[in-house]
Formats: C-alpha cells, structure tokens, sequence
C-alpha cells in the first residue's frame, strides 16, 4: 500500500530500466494522512513509502541509484541521516540533500528517488 498522490503526478515513472519514484512526503499509506512528528518518525515513514513505490514497480531499495532529501531545517540532518543509513545499509546511493520549504509548513522531510530495475 502507498499514499494516493496529492496532484497531478505519478507515483513512479518507468523509462527503460529507470524508476523514477516522485518525492514522498510523510503519509501513512493506511489513512492516505499526514503523519508529523520527529525527524526520525518522518524519514522512516518517507523511506518505507519508497519502498513501497519500488516494490509497485519491481525494484527494492538495493535497486536506488539516487536519492534527494528535502529538509525544512538542516538542523534535522544527522538525525535524518542515521535513520537514511539505516534503511540503506551498506547500498549507498548518490544523494543531495538540500533545505527547502513545503506547501505543507508542518513537513520535515520529503525523499524522491532513481532506481536502475532491468526490466526483464
């Protein structure tokens, strides 16, 4: 299960062996409703979200190529990063991570990200 998108958009896009997932913000798949909270509680929630996308479209996260992490702080780095580590262990993707500003105020964090999935 994945949140619904909030406009005009797709979840993924699928262009030759590219996953494009669309960035995702953090919604419990369940209600299709934000869910705010710590940084940790957020990323976690976006990161499981992606992997849901992926898993739509026949990849893993051992599948990511990049990832951009969206931050309403840099402050919420470190803390963003251990739980990013964690879910991608020994993976690694190329990443940015910039700090920007939501139509949502209340948003900590939004992820997007390229998988490489032969599609066979």
């Amino acid at each position: 299960m994945i949140p619904k998108p909030r406009g005009p958009y797709s979840p993924f896009v699928r262009a030759g062996d590219f996953i494009f997932v669309s960035g995702q913000g953090p919604i419990d798949p369940a209600t299709n409703q934000y869910s705010f909270g710590s940084i940790q509680h957020e990323t976690r929630l976006v990161l499981n979200n992606i992997k849901g996308v992926l898993a739509q479209a026949g990849a893993t996260p051992a599948d990511v190529v990049k990832c951009s992490v969206f931050l309403s702080s840099g402050k919420d780095f470190t803390a963003m990063n251990e739980v990013y580590a964690e879910f991608f262990g020994e993976t690694r993707p190329a990443r940015t991570t910039v700090e920007a500003q939501f139509a949502t105020p209340e948003m900590k964090v939004e992820i997007d990200c390229i998988a490489y999935k032969p599609d066979r």
